[in-house]
């Protein structure tokens, strides 16, 4: 196995070069997890996986709650299915919660204020409502100080791992909460064990191949409970050393389908963000990627067979959006007409023209 080889898996199994998914909840599933702080790129996300989905597609199946945003793993967002998000938050929240209770210390929150909140927030959300975080905060703050944004985040973000709320459909533009016990059905609770034998086989399937600090970092979960994790994966995933690094993964068939291996890769998204070494992503000088102002791997990176070329920006003008690339070293002719219909892509994801220049 070389570069080239990891390149070619990881396009493979993280869907991106080839899918055969038509649903936008089947690749949240899948994926096991997706991270999704920037919603609109988060979105681009799933359709860049999903041949022939719109973002109206996406945003329905997430106002449907076939898809639902939480915080899961790290203190950032996720999208997440139904049927994963309970094991999901028993088995990470506590690695979550010991990360923010700095803030949480430093916001001035008891477990007292956390009981409170949440029953409150019960009490508000029963019968199926869904509501915003101003809506809320107004409600929070008739009994509790919610205080600036950070203390009602380190709030909600707490409810979020105790289990209690989620991700309710959209009002316009607006994000709104809802109760998982009336928006996911009851699952069958898993063991400690079955989580991490569960989480390692659905990340290593997804995105290998990979290593262990590369599960560790994406996780959120100590060495011991990874090395957990893949000491009861299935002996039919591969464990191969490359420059004294150990990769894990399943074997990827030979196809003769057109792979997709250029394209524009959203905001933090999981071909970057599943992997504490990204050295194959990318072979460009030092003073590129130390270049705060790119912020490579985490912007809109323009990806040219498997690896990150440039980046790319976009604004919405009326029934237009305006795709605008930027090139960190040069691109043969191939690989600009790659890039060109990746373009055409996002257009058609957006449902909006490309802005044509005179």
């Amino acid at each position: 196995m070389n570069t080239q080889e990891i390149i070619h898996s990881r396009l493979i199994n993280q869907k991106i070069a080839h899918s055969t998914f038509n649903d936008p909840a089947e690749i949240v599933k899948y994926m096991v997890a997706m991270q999704a702080q920037e919603y609109a790129m988060a979105k681009w996300a799933i359709g860049l996986r999903v041949p022939g989905t719109t973002e109206a597609d996406v945003e329905k199946a997430f106002n449907q709650g076939a898809i639902l945003r939480t915080h899961i793993m790290r203190p950032t967002w996720h999208f997440v299915a139904p049927e994963d998000i309970r094991w999901m938050i028993t088995l990470t929240a506590p690695r979550v919660n010991a990360i923010n209770a700095f803030m949480y210390r430093k916001c001035e929150i008891d477990e007292k204020t956390f009981n409170q909140c949440n029953d409150i927030l019960t009490k508000t959300l029963e019968g199926g409502k869904h509501l915003t975080r101003n809506a809320l905060k107004s409600e929070l703050d008739k009994e509790i100080i919610t205080g600036d944004g950070v203390r009602l985040s380190c709030l909600m973000m707490k409810a979020e791992l105790d289990g209690l709320i989620c991700s309710g459909p959209r009002e316009g533009k607006q994000f709104t909460y809802a109760l998982i016990d009336e928006r996911v059905p009851a699952a069958n609770v898993l063991t400690k064990e079955e989580s991490l034998a569960k989480l390692a086989n659905r990340y290593f399937s997804s995105r290998g191949p990979a290593q262990l600090q590369d599960f560790v970092m994406w996780s959120g979960l100590t060495v011991k409970d990874a090395k957990t994790g893949i000491a009861a994966l299935p002996d039919d995933f591969i464990h191969e050393q490359l420059d004294g690094k150990t990769y894990i993964y399943l074997p990827v068939p030979e196809t003769s389908v057109k792979m997709q291996t250029t394209f524009l890769m959203p905001d933090y998204d999981e071909y970057g963000m599943s992997y504490k070494d990204r050295s194959s992503l990318f072979s460009l000088p030092p003073k590129i990627l130390e270049n705060p102002k790119l912020n490579i791997p985490y912007n809109r990176m323009i990806v040219a067979d498997g690896q990150i070329v440039g980046s790319w920006k976009r604004t919405i003008k009326n029934k237009e959006v305006d795709v605008e690339t930027d090139y960190f070293k040069p691109i043969n002719k191939k690989q600009q007409a790659a890039v060109q219909r990746a373009v055409k892509k996002y257009s058609t994801f957006v449902g909006k023209a490309l802005l044509e220049y005179a």
